[in-house]
C-alpha cells in the first residue's frame, strides 16, 4: 500500500479548471488499478491532495435540489459568481475566497476501503484543528460536515463535505470557512438545510483576520495523523 500523498497547493483557481484537474488525476488512478486488475500489473497507485481557493461560485451536487439556489443567471453575473452542476454528493455549497477547499484525490485500497469512514476522518480533521482554537466543533447527526453549538437555536455550519468515489478513488472534499464572506451564503439554502446558518473561523474568534496557512499547517498535521499518511510537496501549477 503506497500511504504517500502528493500534496499541492494550487492557490486561487477557477472552479472549472480545478474540477478538470481533480477528473485528470482520478482518471490516472483508475487507470492503473483497471491495469492492475486484467494485467496483474502490480502497479502502485498515486494519492493527491489539493488544496485550492476558489473565486465566487456555487455548486450542485447530483443529488441536489437547484430550488435552493436563490439568484437568476443575472444576479449571478451581479454577484461576479459562478454556477455548475458537478458530480459530487450533497446539495448546493459556496466557495470562494477566504475559504479553504481540500480535493483529497486518494485510493482507499492504500488507507481502507469504507467511504463512511473516510468522511467521518475528513470530519474528525477539521474537529481537531478547530479544536486548537478552543472551538468545540462537532458532527451533527444524519449531516455529513462541521458544525458548532449543535442541538440549539444557534446551530452553524462551518465546512461543509461533499465527495465522488468510484473503485475506492475518490474526489472532491471539503470547504472551511476562514475568512469568507459569509454574506455569499444568503443567496442559496446551503445543503438544503432550511433552519441552520453558516459560521466562519474568523467570526467564532472575534479576529480580523485568521492566519490560512497556519490552519492548512493544522489540517494536514490532523489528516497525516488520522490516515498515517506522509506527504510530499509538489509543484503548484495545473
Amino acid at each position: 500500500m503506497n500511504k504517500r500523498i502528493q500534496l499541492k497547493d494550487i492557490g486561487r483557481k477557477d472552479y472549472k479548471e480545478t474540477w478538470g484537474y481533480q477528473e485528470a488525476l482520478f482518471k490516472e488512478i483508475l487507470d492503473i488499478k483497471i491495469k492492475n486488475r486484467r494485467e496483474a500489473a502490480g502497479l502502485s497507485t498515486p494519492n493527491y491532495f489539493l488544496f485550492v481557493e476558489h473565486p465566487h461560485v456555487y455548486t450542485l451536487g447530483k443529488s441536489g435540489d437547484i430550488s435552493n439556489l436563490l439568484l437568476s443567471e443575472e444576479q449571478l453575473k451581479e454577484k461576479e459568481a459562478t454556477f455548475y452542476k458537478i458530480n459530487r454528493g450533497g446539495d448546493i455549497t459556496y466557495h470562494g475566497p477566504g475559504q479553504i477547499v481540500g480535493y483529497p484525490i486518494l485510493d482507499l485500497d492504500n488507507f481502507f476501503t469504507d467511504i463512511h469512514k473516510y468522511l467521518r476522518f475528513l470530519e474528525e480533521m477539521v474537529i481537531l484543528t478547530l479544536a486548537e482554537y478552543d472551538i468545540n466543533a462537532t458532527r451533527s447527526e444524519g449531516e455529513t460536515g462541521v458544525w458548532i453549538d449543535v442541538g440549539t437555536p444557534f446551530a452553524r455550519k462551518i465546512c461543509a463535505m461533499g465527495v465522488r468515489a468510484s473503485r475506492w478513488v475518490t474526489m472532491h472534499g471539503f470547504a472551511l470557512n476562514i475568512n469568507a464572506n459569509l454574506g455569499y451564503f444568503d443567496h442559496i439554502i446551503p445543503c438544503g438545510i432550511k433552519d441552520k446558518t453558516v459560521t466562519s473561523l474568523q467570526v467564532e474568534l472575534g479576529v480580523d483576520h485568521v492566519n490560512v496557512d497556519e490552519v492548512k499547517e493544522k489540517l494536514l498535521k490532523h489528516f497525516k495523523t488520522l490516515f498515517e499518511a506522509e506527504f510530499v510537496k509538489q509543484k503548484t501549477e495545473i
